[in-house]
C-alpha cells in the first residue's frame, strides 16, 4: 500500500511541474475509451496517438490559436478551435468519437461462428470491451461479469466460494464458456475454470443468450460466453495492472507482446492473485472468504503464413489451492473430524489453435485439449477427480448464388472423466470397481444464412450429434433479422433448441461438501429446452451529439427433462431425477446505453424473470433464482484534471433458498440486495494510471447465520431417529444439520482498493 501511494506521490509530481504549454484529454465513443485514435494539431506537426485509457497529450505548445483534429478509420473526424494563452498552461479537452455509421457496429464472431458486423449479425450479440470490466476491477471473469445485464455470478457454498455463471435466470451448468470460440472451460471447470484467465489478454467478451447448441453442442442451453483474447500483432507491447484491497488481497496482471521473428508474433499473459488474511466479521467462526493463491500463464502466438492465412496457436496453465473453514485451520486438519475445513487444489492446462488450411479457400481447423486435475477435501469427505477433453472442429465457408452464405461443419469431442466417488464405479459385485467415464461426441452442422433484400436476412441451421451413451440428438434453429433503410432499427426474431448432458459430480458442488447424500434415482436422461427470442434494438443521434441506444429483449425457454437438484424432500439428501413435468424461462431485458458529448456514459439495464418448474400439477420456483436484477455504469471524466469517476452497481431481487426443515429459522426468501462501487482513475503521462476507490460502498452483507450449526459441522451433537431424521433437543431446538448451502451473496462487506497501470504500446 506504501509503495502505491508513493508512486501516486511521484507520479502527480512529475506531471504537476509542467512548465510548458500542452493539450490533454480523452477520446471515447459511447463511454468506451478509443486506443489510437490520431491527435493532431493542425499546421504544427505536433500530435500524439490515445492510449489504452483513451487518454493523449501534446507537449511542447506555444501560446496562440490551435485546431485540433481527432482522426480514426470507421469513426468521424472531430475538429475543435482551442486558444492558449499562457506558456504554461495546460488545455484540458474531451472527445467523443461517433461511428461514421452511426450505429455500433463492432465485429463478432460467437453468434454465427465467423466474423461478421454486430449489426449484420441475424443472432443478438452482446459485447463488453476490457474498459468496460476497468470500471470495477476484479481478479477473476466470475466477478468481472457481474455487471452485465441477466448474468449473475452464483456462488454455491459459503466456505470455499466456489462458483458458476447463470444468463436469464437459468442455472450455471446451462452456460458455456468459451476461450477464442473453443469449448475448454466445461465440466469440472465449470466450477473451479472461470478464474485465472489473465484479464491483461481480454481483447472483448462476446455474450449470446438463449440456446446455442446448433453451432456449439451440449452444455450451451442457456447461453454462452466467448473470451476473445487479443490478436498478439496489435496488443500493447507491455501492460502491467496491479492491485490490491484492504482485505489483504493483491492482483498482478502482466502482459507482454514479442516477436521472435518475422514469420511470428506472441503474446504472453501471467495472472497473480494472492489472499491470505482470514477474517470473520459475522462472527460464525468460518472465514468470510475463502483463502487463495492463484498463478495463470498464458501464452499466444500468431503465425505469417503465405496467402495471409491465419495460424493461431495458444496455450494456459493455472494452478490454485484454496481453502474455507473454521478460523482455527490448518493444514494438518486436511480430511479430519476435529476443525472443519474445505481444500481446493486445482492444475489446469488447456492447448487451443486455429488454422486456415492453404489448399482451400476459408477451410478452418481449430482443435483445443485440456486437462484438469483436482484434488479436494471437504470436511472428511476427499474428492479427488480428473478430466482430460479433446475437440476438434472443421468449418468451411462459402456463398452460393450470392444470397447463400453457407457453412458446413464437422465436430468431434472426447471427454475422460475419473473420479473417487460413485459416480465413476461399478456395484455390480462384492467390490465395487472404478469405471471411469469415457464419453464420445462426434457431430455435423450446417448454417444457411440467406440475404434476401438490404434490410431483411434469414438464418436456418441444424446440427446432429450422436452421444456414445445416449445417442441420436438433433438441433435445429431459425433466425431472422430486419433493419431499417438507416440501420438504426434492428428487429431479430430467434428459435431454436438446446440439449445437455449433465455430470452431477462435476457440476453440483453442494453433493460434496456438508452432512447431505447424493441420491440419484434413475438413470439421467439429456435435458433438452426450446427456447424463443425477440430482440429489438433503436438507436438515436440526437442534434447536440448525444447518442442513445435501447436494446430491448423478450425471452422464453421451455425445458423438457430438466434435472433439478431436490434439497427438500429430504432435508438430510440431494435428489437427483429428470423432471416429471416441465420448467419455464421467460421474461424480458432491457438495457440502454447514452453517451453525452461532455463525456458523460451511462449504461443501465434490467432483466425481470418469472422462471418456475411444474412438476405432478404442482408450480415452484427453483432454488437460487431471482425474479429480477438490474445494472448500471455510470463514468464521467474530468478532462482538465485528467480524472475519471466510475459508478457501477447491481441489484438482485429476492430468491428462494434451501430450509433444513420446517422449524428452520433462516427466512426462506432473501430480501432485495446489491453492491454498489466508486472509483477514481488518474491518468499521467507515458501510459501510468492510477486508480483506486470503494467496493461495496453500503457494507452489505448477508445474514449471520448462513452457515447452518457452523459450531457443530461435523454434527457429532445432533441426534437422529431410527428413520435417519433430526431429532429436535435442547441443543438443537430446531433440528437443523450442518450445512453450507444457504448461500445467495458474497460476504465480504465495504472494503477500499488501490491500482496502478502501465501501458508501452
Amino acid at each position: 500500500m506504501r509503495l502505491l501511494i508513493s508512486a501516486f506521490l511521484l507520479l502527480y509530481a512529475h506531471f504537476a511541474i509542467a512548465q510548458e504549454a500542452s493539450i490533454q484529454g480523452y477520446v471515447r465513443s459511447e463511454g468506451e475509451p478509443i486506443q489510437f485514435a490520431v491527435v493532431s494539431i493542425q499546421h504544427s506537426g505536433a500530435g500524439a496517438v490515445t492510449d489504452a485509457e483513451g487518454f493523449f497529450r501534446v507537449n511542447g505548445l506555444h501560446p496562440g490559436n490551435y485546431e485540433l483534429q481527432v482522426a480514426l478509420i470507421g469513426f468521424e473526424t472531430v475538429t475543435l478551435s482551442l486558444q492558449i494563452r499562457e506558456k504554461d498552461q495546460i488545455f484540458s479537452v474531451g472527445i467523443n468519437l461517433v461511428e461514421a455509421a452511426v450505429f455500433l457496429d463492432e465485429v463478432v464472431v460467437s453468434g454465427t461462428l465467423k466474423e461478421v458486423s454486430r449489426l449484420a449479425s441475424p443472432v443478438p450479440v452482446e459485447v463488453y470491451k476490457a474498459s468496460f470490466f476497468k470500471m470495477n476491477p476484479t481478479p477473476s471473469l466470475f466477478e468481472s461479469l457481474q455487471h452485465v445485464n441477466g448474468v449473475r455470478p452464483q456462488l454455491n457454498c459459503n466456505v470455499c466460494n466456489t462458483g458458476d455463471i447463470q444468463i436469464n435466470g437459468l442455472p450455471g451448468p446451462y452456460t458455456m464458456v468459451l476461450i477464442d470460440g473453443m469449448p475448454i472451460v466445461s465440466g469440472l471447470s465449470t466450477v473451479y475454470g472461470l478464474t485465472g484467465i489473465p484479464q491483461s489478454l481480454i481483447e472483448r467478451i462476446e455474450v449470446v443468450k438463449g440456446p446455442a447448441s446448433t453451432l456449439y453442442g451440449s452444455e450451451a442451453v442457456g447461453g454462452l460466453i466467448n473470451v476473445i483474447t487479443k490478436n498478439p500483432e496489435n496488443a500493447s507491447r507491455v501492460g502491467v495492472d496491479v492491485f490490491g484491497t484492504s482485505w489483504g488481497e493483491v492482483n498482478t496482471d502482466v502482459g507482454i507482446r514479442f516477436n521472435p521473428g518475422k514469420q511470428a508474433s506472441s503474446l504472453l499473459g501471467v495472472n497473480y492473485f494472492n489472499y491470505a488474511n482470514p477474517i470473520d466479521n459475522n462472527g460464525d467462526n468460518f472465514t468470510d472468504v475463502a483463502l487463495q493463491e492463484r498463478v495463470s500463464v498464458f501464452n499466444k502466438w500468431r503465425f505469417n503464413t503465405p496467402g495471409n492465412k491465419l495460424f493461431t496457436l495458444a496455450g494456459r496453465y493455472v494452478y490454485e489451492n484454496r481453502w474455507g473453514g473454521e478460523m482455527q485451520w490448518t493444514p494438518e486438519f486436511t480430511g479430519t473430524d476435529s476443525v472443519y475445513g474445505e481444500t481446493i487444489q486445482t492444475n489446469r492446462w488447456e492447448i487451443l489453435s486455429a488454422y486456415e488450411l492453404p489448399f482451400a479457400d476459408n477451410l478452418l481447423l481449430q482443435v483445443s485439449a485440456n486437462g484438469h486435475r483436482q484434488r479436494s477435501a471437504y470436511g472428511t469427505m476427499c474428492y479427488d477427480g480428473d478430466q482430460y477433453i479433446g475437440f476438434g472442429q472443421l468449418t468451411w465457408h462459402t456463398q452460393l448464388w450470392r444470397k447463400h452464405d453457407l457453412l458446413v461443419g464437422l465436430t468431434a469431442r472426447y471427454t475422460y472423466y475419473d473420479d473417487n466417488t460413485t459416480a465413476t464405479a461399478v456395484n455390480d459385485s462384492a467390490q465395487p470397481v472404478n469405471d471411469p467415464a469415457i464419453t464420445w461426441l462426434p457431430g455435423f452442422f450446417l448454417q444457411d444464412e440467406i440475404y434476401l433484400n438490404n434490410q431483411n436476412k434469414l438464418l436456418l441451421g441444424v446440427r446432429y450429434d450422436w452421444n456414445s451413451i445416449h445417442g441420436s440428438i438433433l438441433s435445429p434453429r431459425l433466425n431472422y433479422k430486419w433493419n431499417s433503410a438507416n440501420k438504426r432499427s434492428t428487429l431479430r426474431f430467434t428459435a431454436g433448441n438446446g440439449f445437455r448432458v449433465a455430470n452431477i459430480f462435476t457440476e453440483d458442488h453442494a453433493s460434496l461438501n456438508g452432512a447431505r447424500e447424493l441420491v440419484i434415482l434413475e438413470d439421467l436422461a439429456p435435458e433438452k429446452s426450446w427456447n424463443v427470442n425477440l430482440n429489438y434494438v433503436q438507436s438515436f443521434l440526437t442534434a447536440n451529439r448525444t447518442y442513445l441506444n435501447l436494446d430491448v429483449t423478450l425471452f422464453y425457454t421451455y425445458f423438457t427433462n430438466q434435472i433439478i437438484p431436490d434439497y427438500e424432500t429430504d432435508p438430510n439428501k440431494i435428489i437427483y431425477a429428470n423432471l416429471n413435468g416441465f420448467s419455464v424461462s421467460r421474461g424480458i431485458s432491457l438495457n440502454t446505453r447514452i453517451s453525452f458529448p461532455v463525456g458523460l456514459s451511462i449504461n443501465a439495464g434490467f432483466t425481470a424473470m418469472d422462471v418456475f418448474f411444474e412438476e405432478n400439477g404442482i408450480r415452484q420456483q427453483p432454488l437460487f433464482t431471482e425474479r429480477f436484477n438490474a445494472v448500471y455504469t455510470i463514468s464521467y471524466p474530468f478532462s482538465r484534471i485528467g480524472l475519471t469517476v466510475d459508478l457501477t452497481g447491481n441489484l438482485f431481487g429476492p430468491m428462494r433458498l434451501p430450509l433444513l426443515s420446517v422449524t428452520d429459522p433462516r427466512p426462506g426468501m432473501s430480501h432485495w440486495w446489491g453492491n454498489q462501487n466508486i472509483q477514481l482513475t488518474k491518468v499521467f503521462a507515458h501510459g501510468f494510471t492510477l486508480y483506486g476507490g470503494i467496493k461495496n460502498v453500503l457494507n452489505y452483507m448477508p445474514p449471520a447465520n448462513s452457515i447452518a450449526r457452523a459450531h457443530d459441522p461435523f454434527d457429532k451433537k445432533v441426534q437422529f431417529d431410527a428413520n435417519g431424521n433430526v431429532l429436535a433437543t435442547a441443543e438443537n431446538p430446531y433440528a437443523l444439520t450442518f450445512d453450507p448451502t444457504y448461500v445467495f451473496a458474497p460476504n465480504q462487506g465495504i472494503r477500499f482498493f488501490i491500482g496502478v497501470r502501465y501501458t508501452l504500446n
